[in-house]
């Protein structure tokens, strides 16, 4: 077992065991293959797709998040049981993925994501606002702001429009960032176990940003992702001892 603030490098192993029925617990987990954090509830699966496409699953609960690509794509992955929204850009929203993947899922997003959704979709999704805490699918979330501040960067990612969220799963809780910079929000968080940070230019923030934000808030493991274009394997080097960083591939060719 990998201790706490190693580096673990290389490439998550996703062998896929096929669709499997909704509610089938350990079924479900065996479909997924990927690191996984133990808590109270049973061990989280992290399973990356692409860029900034990721599921987290649990028990019975499989939590896609920014679920684009295509549907095809998720066809061998257990169906959702939720999926969460960060914003409106398109690597993130999809409706065509969505209309093709969302079954039984409820979907949560933000007011922006929320108006543009097709009747279908939109009959099966809320919107959260930053600094809102909701109880969602039987997720306990905190919605966190994820904006960007340089001034350049700004007209990407405009304060109070994107979400971040914090899943707390059992004993732990686990952030995903979305696409912002080193925010205070993101500097002031605690007792985070996990952390999905994006870092990338110009949308989000660069590796240095995105080291020091890291040093601040001090997650127990990191994932990097939402990454093209950056040198990912400096940032162990980066954050030295005050987090466990994970790199995985998040754009091996299909």
């Amino acid at each position: 077992m990998t201790q706490r603030r190693s580096v673990i490098a290389g490439l998550a192993a996703l062998p896929l065991i096929g669709l499997l029925p909704r509610g089938m617990a350990f079924a479900q987990a065996a479909a997924l293959a990927g690191d996984t954090l133990a808590t109270a509830s049973g061990d989280v699966t992290i399973h990356p797709i692409h860029h900034a496409s990721l599921i987290i699953a649990w028990g019975d609960q499989v939590v896609y998040v920014d679920p684009v690509g295509g549907s095809s794509l998720y066809q061998d992955l257990p169906p959702p049981t939720a999926i969460l929204i960060t914003h409106a850009h398109g690597d993130h929203f999809d409706p065509p993925t969505l209309e093709g993947i969302v079954g039984d899922a409820t979907i949560l997003t933000t007011d922006q994501v929320l108006g543009k959704l097709p009747a279908g979709l939109k009959d099966k999704a809320s919107a959260a606002a930053n600094g809102d805490s909701v109880d969602f699918a039987g997720i306990k979330l905190e919605v966190v702001p994820a904006y960007n501040t340089t001034q350049d960067r700004l007209q990407y990612h405009p304060k109070g429009v994107g979400n971040g969220y914090i899943l707390n799963i059992g004993d732990k809780r686990v952030y995903v960032a979305g696409d912002t910079e080193d925010i205070p929000e993101m500097r002031a968080l605690t007792n985070i176990d996990m952390a999905f940070i994006p870092m990338n230019l110009p949308y989000t923030m660069d590796i240095n940003q995105a080291a020091d934000a890291i040093k601040a808030f001090k997650p127990k493991i990191v994932y990097p992702y939402h990454y093209q274009g950056t040198k990912v394997e400096d940032l162990p080097a980066l954050v030295g001892d005050a987090a466990e960083v994970r790199l995985r591939d998040w754009y091996k060719e299909s």
